[in-house]
């Protein structure tokens, strides 16, 4: 199933109607340029269906209102989806833009334009709200689809790296082969090898641009500034130890030194962070071992998929 884009719409204030304007440009992690709605929150970008206008259209031509998209302070009005009853966390593509839908509906405050001339409002009720995870140029007529994909966040920790001294072929390992699962990468990030920068770029991927896998590369050996492992563990939830077991068991048969190896991997929210190796052909022989059961672990945190023990039906 598949909806359209049937009005872009703007306003520099809050609490007052929008202006169709066509097209305008959203920016991930903050929604659309210009808008009053905009900000480092989950409600960055609004959606109401037309149907869900239409429902009030005679109730608003009784108050002598001609009500059209935008009247209820939504930034895309819809056609063809019926947004209220999408599941939170659900993901939405229009073109090259990516959201997640992050609320189903509002509290009214009593002090919109349409509640105060018609004496209620539909947005409250069938409006959603979404934050942006990648951003892009949208425009009424444009496709919307549903995304069945894992957004993805790369962290390579390399001083080396972070000062332009060296090609960061680990993370073009990591982004090739998590196509395979549907990932796609919405943030990278280079940075040298210091456990406070490395803990808040994480916790700001997660908590605010929305990444749902998060794969670090460096920084997990016995040198001094080795400290991803310590930055994952101040800022994750739960351990998973399963994962970086089955890493270094697998990768000791390649070579002894994977006994080195102080990867972890935990749960922050919905998203799984896993530590990986820092050379090349490590990430890819490490992530080769996890990368069919990430799918299913992603599932299982966001509510979408089944138990763990639950048996496969054949």
């Amino acid at each position: 199933m598949s909806g359209k884009v049937v009005a872009v719409c703007i306003s520099k204030q809050k609490g007052v109607r929008k202006e169709s304007i066509g097209e305008a440009k959203l920016v991930a992690g903050w929604g659309m340029e210009g808008d009053a709605h905009a900000g480092k929150w989950h409600r960055q970008l609004s959606l109401l269906s037309a149907s869900s206008i239409e429902k009030m259209r005679e109730e608003g031509k009784k108050k002598g209102l001609d009500l059209v998209p935008g009247d209820f302070a939504e930034n895309l009005t819809t056609e063809g989806l019926e947004l209220f009853t999408l599941p939170i966390g659900t993901y939405l593509e229009i073109g090259e833009v990516l959201l997640e839908v992050t609320q189903i509906g509002k509290s009214c405050h009593h002090g919109c334009e349409i509640f105060k001339q018609v004496g209620h409002c539909v947005m409250p009720k069938e409006g959603i709200f979404t934050r942006v995870l990648v951003g892009g140029n949208v425009k009424a007529e444009d496709s919307i689809e549903f995304w069945q994909g894992i957004p993805v966040g790369i962290i390579t920790a390399s001083d080396k790296g972070s000062r332009g001294e060296r090609e960061d072929k680990s993370a073009q390992e990591i982004e090739t082969l998590v196509k395979e699962i549907q990932g796609r990468v919405i943030d990278y990030r280079v940075l040298p090898d210091d456990k406070e920068t490395l803990s808040q770029a994480m916790i700001e991927m997660i908590d605010e641009l929305g990444v749902g896998l998060l794969l670090t590369t460096g920084g997990t050996g016995f040198s001094q500034r080795d400290v991803t492992p310590e930055a994952t563990l101040s800022v994750i939830e739960r351990a998973v130890p399963g994962l970086p077991e089955a890493m270094r068991r697998e990768s000791f048969a390649i070579s002894p030194r994977a006994m080195l190896s102080r990867a972890v991997a935990g749960i922050r929210g919905k998203c799984l962070i896993v530590n990986l190796p820092g050379s090349p052909k490590a990430v890819r022989e490490c992530l080769q071992i996890i990368l069919p059961l990430l799918p299913h672990a992603i599932d299982i945190l966001r509510g979408t998929g089944g138990e763990c023990g639950q048996a496969t039906k054949k």
